[in-house]
């Protein structure tokens, strides 16, 4: 049967295998292809008939797994490591980078405007080597796509990191992606849709570390795996069991529904398979008796630990391979505002109606024919923290409060932070109040206003937005 695979770098890959092979087979070809040793940390992905994701079984043959229509399948990194500088070979780390790179503009790793420049000047400087303002031009990366809302501002900063990075090579600019990347949130996790027991959307999130819970794209929850004595799934439902905690008797069992019962088995399946990877230094063995009950499904590649120490062994040189170009932009693209530009209407507090207009290029723009605005903003970040029993759970440990003003906006910055169950929270509250008479532009002010909140806090979400209005009537207005 002839394959077809989708490479990391977007090229395809024609093969043939056996009917009958199994997924190894097809998996050892790719490898062999790619010249590539340190392959466990990659799988094949293969789309369902509801266009669904799901990892190919090495262990199964390719026509049970392929049921219906052509056989095209993707190469992709599976499982992300930890610490990418354990990597024994340059071109394993060029191919993570190659998935990175995709995660990032493809919006699946999240990033502030800062993470993006300079992640951006890293992938720049891998492709194209030392800015050389001869053989480059002025515009030279207006082409490369390394953001998903890509704008004029960002190329311009990732140009001027790039003109510093003279005599680094693409591993070691590579390296320095890496090592940035491997600090985000969303760094190597792999999300499915779900509801909690109230019925609330969320997102199941399966990593190195564990499972991790986010609602409207912030995280709730994360359950490590030592802290997760088993998972399971029953039809549409996922449930995981957790370790009773230090002044805890009982276990306690947490459920969640999927979609449907292939979801429900898909999640299950991803968390076994990581939790074996990372975890264990060594995979269970299926159970071998023919009526033994549950799935036999387990992980049959070699985890972490084997992988790591099969890595140390590799005593061939370095091995030369040509880096292919990123993805492109095809056509010439005006970054002008209103490019893009998407309405949204929302409610303010007086009951009245605003038109918000997103664009690219100015972030957010109001309008409205009010001479005082209020605007109120919200958000919030979350950090991981060792309290070392000192600081008790929902503790306030600071509050400040700080004011600036400018001719026409005057901005009050309220900073909490908290501590929660080992989780440091920071909230953040901006409230920007425009005035002035008719002759200033409050729309151009409300904008820069709220781009200077973006520049000021770029890792932190914007979570609410309240507009409120208000027409102060002058002595001339009113009654003699």
């Amino acid at each position: 049967m002839q394959c077809k695979v989708t490479l990391l770098d977007g090229s395809d890959f024609t093969l043939n295998v056996e009917k009958r092979a199994k997924g190894q087979v097809l998996f050892d070809k790719i490898c062999d292809h790619l010249n590539l040793l340190e392959r466990d940390y990659f799988g094949i992905t293969c789309r369902d008939v509801e266009n669904q994701k799901n990892w190919l079984d090495p262990s199964k043959e390719l026509k049970k797994q392929i049921r219906t229509g052509p056989w095209n399948f993707a190469f992709n990194v599976k499982f992300y490591p930890p610490d990418p500088s354990q990597l024994t070979e340059d071109i394993t780390r060029y191919y993570l980078c190659l998935q990175l790179r995709d995660d990032v503009v493809s919006g699946r790793l999240p990033c502030s405007f800062a993470t993006h420049t300079v992640l951006g000047s890293y992938t720049v400087q891998s492709e194209l080597g030392d800015y050389d303002p001869e053989e480059l031009g002025s515009d030279y990366i207006s082409e490369l796509r390394f953001a998903p809302n890509q704008t004029k501002e960002l190329e311009e900063k990732v140009m001027e990191l790039h003109k510093t990075y003279k005599g680094m090579t693409p591993a070691e600019a590579e390296m320095h992606f890496l090592e940035n990347a491997k600090k985000l949130s969303m760094y190597g996790v792999d999300l499915h849709h779900a509801k909690d027991s109230e019925g609330v959307e969320i997102m199941l999130g399966v990593c190195s570390s564990g499972l991790l819970i986010y609602r409207d794209r912030l995280r709730i929850n994360r359950f490590a795996w030592p802290k997760i004595l088993k998972i399971s799934y029953k039809r549409n439902n996922f449930y995981i069991k957790i370790r009773p905690g230090e002044f805890e008797q009982f276990e306690s069992t947490i459920g969640f529904k999927l979609p449907n019962h292939r979801a429900a088995k898909r999640l299950w399946k991803v968390c076994v398979e990581h939790h074996t990877f990372f975890r264990l230094v060594s995979p269970d063995a299926p159970p071998k008796k023919f009526l033994s009950l549950g799935s036999k499904f387990r992980y049959s590649g070699r985890t972490q630990a084997q992988t790591r120490r099969a890595s140390s062994q590799i005593i061939r040189p370095a091995p030369l391979f040509e880096r292919s170009s990123s993805k492109r932009y095809n056509m010439s693209r005006s970054l002008d505002g209103g490019e893009e530009q998407l309405r949204v209407l929302i409610n303010c507090q007086l009951k009245c109606q605003i038109d918000m207009l997103l664009t690219k290029h100015l972030g957010v723009l109001l309008y409205f024919t009010n001479i005082k605005c209020n605007l109120k903003m919200e958000g919030f970040a979350y950090h991981q923290v060792d309290t070392n029993g000192d600081v008790d759970p929902g503790v306030l440990l600071s509050a400040q409060t700080i004011t600036s003003e400018t001719s026409s906006t005057t901005t009050t910055t309220h900073i909490t932070k908290t501590v929660k169950g080992g989780i440091s929270e920071t909230r953040i509250e901006k409230r920007i109040v425009i005035t002035g008479d008719t002759d200033i532009d409050h729309d151009q002010a409300l904008a820069q206003a709220i781009k200077e909140a973006k520049e000021q806090h770029p890792d932190m979400s914007v979570t609410k937005v309240v507009v409120h209005k208000e027409t102060e009537i002058t002595p001339e207005d009113g009654e003699d």
